[in-house]
């Protein structure tokens, strides 16, 4: 672990252009200046999506330090002009606002990725963080020659950030126009891999139809660059979602060995093979470390909250999740996971009101299988067979994952049909939920059924529950 005198943030950069379509090239250079830093073990570097909602240059420093868990503040400016960038950068040490080191770069546009590269190297000398001869390596890497590929990666990955269903499928296909141009370019391979494997989560396709992609895509990935990380943890969900957790969990362990401060890949490596070999107290440690990284990312904090409910640990896991809502109110994955904590502690009226927030939140078809696996539970079945209806409707129109149905059956006391609907998951690799049955409290009542623990040996998840 690294100590805080070696901790740094890098808040969005100010975009001087003057053209809001640059936006995507100046988050660009921020997020890559990050990549790079976040590759020295060295140094803890909290991640972009932690830093996204902080201005370039905010009121107050030491309040901003203090939140994201950090000594040191990298700020920066672009500017963009026709085939030249000019980039302004400043440490700062938080605590006494004094300036460790300033720069200020005026290159030819194609000169960018060295220019990240010193940025790099310079802070982690100021911030005296030891570098081995692979990390400087690494943070001298040039990731395309292909100066057009590179721009349709940024903005691939722009997109991505702001995640929805469809800024996800455009992010892919500028990930893909990238690779068209750049057959080498991995991180590109990277985009595609990680774009394909949440849109499934995000409703907006079904695993048939883009699982494939994700693995083909990974394996490209990590077939080209061996040292990548986000590829490496790219290829390990896709393992975790194909029931393979023992390469999963090797993959994980390379992608943060070469990038130990990938939040990412700690959080899935916590919340999916470690979760669901019901291995919890390295899962949370997992989902700690996650935080650390990105300490204020909505997503992060939810998931941490669901690995605490896993494990049976409601109480943690609710005050975990109230947290999240509170800081996060209009994100609906925290009030649905708050809710399914509160559902599994016996705080029925409590949950359906989480439950109904991220309704009215969201279009996850499963907070609409969550409502009515409530209803069921206290007695309104005629409700819940009208949600269920409507939830069979939408499925003719989009993807609705088989687990939703599962769910809804199993809580009108339907074990046959909601094992069905299990098998046809397991078949689907249906998202995120099927991997955990084993471990997913709400399961408990076909715990000992035949078809069941079959089910459940199939997927490999056929640890002891903790």
């Amino acid at each position: 672990m690294t100590d805080t005198v070696r901790s740094i943030a890098v808040l969005p950069f100010e975009n001087l252009s003057g053209d809001p379509e640059n936006a995507y090239f100046t988050d660009g250079i921020q997020e890559e200046i990050l990549m790079r830093l976040a590759k020295i073990a060295d140094l803890k570097v909290v991640s972009r999506t932690s830093t996204a909602r902080y201005k370039s240059s905010p009121g107050n420093l030491r309040e901003t330090a203090t939140q994201l868990g950090v000594a040191n503040i990298l700020e920066g400016s672009v500017q963009r002009t026709a085939d030249r960038v000019h980039v302004n950068v400043q440490l700062i040490k938080a605590a006494t606002d004094a300036h460790l080191w300033a720069e200020a770069y005026d290159r030819k546009l194609t000169d960018i990725f060295a220019v990240e590269s010193e940025i790099a190297k310079t802070i982690a000398e100021t911030l005296q963080a030891k570098l081995t001869g692979s990390e400087e390596r690494a943070i001298s890497d040039k990731p395309t020659a292909d100066f057009e590929a590179h721009q349709l990666y940024l903005k691939g990955r722009y997109l991505w950030n702001r995640r929805t269903g469809e800024n996800l499928k455009k992010a892919l296909a500028y990930f893909e126009q990238a690779a068209e141009k750049d057959p080498s370019y991995a991180l590109a391979y990277a985009g595609m891999a990680d774009s394909c494997a949440l849109i499934p989560i995000y409703a907006a396709g079904t695993p048939q139809d883009f699982l494939p992609r994700a693995r083909a895509a990974a394996q490209k990935a990590v077939e080209l660059d061996d040292t990548l990380a986000e590829a490496h943890a790219s290829l390990a969900y896709v393992f975790f979602y194909d029931f393979k957790n023992a390469q999963s969990v090797k993959e994980f362990e390379r992608a943060i060995s070469l990038n130990p401060n990938y939040a990412t890949a700690h959080l899935w490596y916590g919340l999916g093979p470690l979760s669901a070999m019901g291995e919890f107290d390295r899962a949370i440690a997992e989902g700690k470390r996650a935080l650390e990284l990105d300490p204020v990312s909505p997503i992060i904090n939810a998931d941490v909250g669901t690995i605490y409910t896993l494990a049976r640990r409601y109480d943690e896991a609710i005050a975990q999740l109230r947290d999240t809502v509170e800081m996060n109110p209009q994100f609906y994955g925290g009030h649905r996971s708050l809710g399914w904590a509160l559902e599994l502690k016996g705080a029925t009226p409590e949950a359906i009101a989480e439950y109904q927030k991220a309704f009215e939140l969201s279009d996850d078809p499963m907070m609409l299988a969550m409502l009515a696996r409530v209803d069921a539970s206290i007695g309104k079945p005629n409700e819940a067979r009208q949600m269920l209806g409507q939830l069979t409707e939408e499925a003719k129109a989009r993807y609705v994952p088989a687990y939703a149905f599962a769910m809804i059956y199993l809580a009108l006391g339907e074990k046959d049909q909601a094992l069905d609907w299990l098998e046809k998951a397991a078949r689907d690799h249906d998202g995120f939920y099927i991997n955990l049955i084993k471990v997913e409290p709400a399961l408990d009542p076909l715990r000992g059924d035949p078809r069941f623990e079959k089910l459940a040996s199939q997927t490999e998840l056929n640890t002891t529950v903790k």
